[in-house]
């Protein structure tokens, strides 16, 4: 992917992903609004409806009519806030995003300082970490539980993956692609991509004023099996031939190697005249000649993989391209 010379529009695009929030969303927007007039930023506020089913979607239309600044997207159905935050991504115009969730536990309070940090700080990405918690146990140790597992696998040194308010340089959320429940380790997502200048800030966590948690603890299992695909994809996406070529190889040759033992047991035990008994009649055999198999299988599978992968770099050309000097530059 190329980076787009284009200018920003607005200094601060702030998205809102939201499902059945329409009793905090005149608030949160009231809220938002005065912290830009204050610290006079050009701004706009997207409002995404994840397929809510109360009165949000009018209440987002009655803001718009309002005020000019705010837009909204409306799911036809609830397909997450990984969808929601991915069709935001793709729609700002702000040299700085800032996510947030609508339920008030997050405080545009907070929007300066992680602006500052973005624009004069140098950070590609700044995280918000909820130091004091105002959640039951049931999902701060759960939470405590993910966040170090995900640290030790992604080696992003982060307190708290999963909190929602977050900035970002407007390139960085332009040349990612997020999906199932991945938005929890757009961090890690970012580092890969290059994007390793990555701040942490304490921020303010609020009770919940309105409503009730829309999460359950699946969202842990989900979330946990999606961090093994984006580390699995990063580092053999590219190169499916290294993860199962090896483990085929490594397969074919312990198989092989079990069979010429049984066969060579056989034959010795032949020469020095002793009891023996055919290798077929030998359940071990039979386990390698599995494992022989699926090592083909692993090999043939890896070899099929770099084809796919070849053609879809052709296709796509999807590397993230920091920018471009000399005559290209201007075509």
């Amino acid at each position: 992917m190329r980076p787009s010379k284009s200018e920003p529009s607005v200094q601060v695009s702030v998205v809102v992903p939201l499902y059945n929030e329409d009793e905090s969303l005149p608030e949160l927007h009231d809220w938002i609004v005065r912290v830009m007039k204050e610290n006079g930023y050009t701004y706009e506020i997207l409002f995404i409806d994840d397929g809510s089913r109360d009165r949000s979607w009018s209440v987002v239309e009655a803001l718009s009519a309002r005020n000019p600044h705010v837009r909204g997207i409306r799911f036809s159905r609830n397909y997450g806030k990984t969808a929601a935050l991915q069709t935001g991504f793709q729609t700002i115009n702000g040299r700085v995003v800032i996510t947030m969730d609508a339920d008030m536990q997050d405080s545009p309070d907070e929007i300066p300082g992680l602006y500052k940090m973005i624009t004069e700080e140098g950070y590609d990405l700044v995280s918000g970490w909820k130091k004091k918690r105002y959640d039951p146990l049931s999902k701060t140790i759960p939470t405590k539980l993910f966040n170090a597992a995900t640290r030790a696998i992604s080696d992003v040194h982060l307190h708290d993956f999963n909190c929602g308010l977050k900035a970002y340089r407007c390139e960085v959320v332009k040349n990612m692609i997020i999906y199932g429940e991945m938005h929890r380790y757009i961090p890690v997502i970012a580092k890969w991509n290059g994007y390793d200048r990555i701040g942490e800030k304490v921020v303010q966590h609020r009770a919940r004023k309105y409503g009730t948690t829309k999460f359950g603890l699946e969202r842990f299992i989900y979330g946990f099996l999606d961090l093994l695909s984006i580390a699995f994809v990063n580092k053999f996406g590219r190169r499916p031939m290294h993860f199962f070529g090896s483990m085929g190889i490594l397969m074919f040759f312990f198989g092989s190697l079990i069979t010429v033992w049984l066969i060579g047991e056989k034959l010795w035990k032949i020469y020095m005249l002793q009891p023996y008994r055919n290798v077929t009649d030998n359940p071990l055999f039979f386990l390698a000649l599995v494992v022989i198999i699926l090592g083909t299988q692993f090999f043939l599978g890896g070899f099929i993989g770099e084809l796919f992968v070849k053609q879809s770099v052709k296709k796509s050309g999807d590397y993230v391209i920091a920018d471009i000097v000399g005559e290209e530059q201007n075509q």
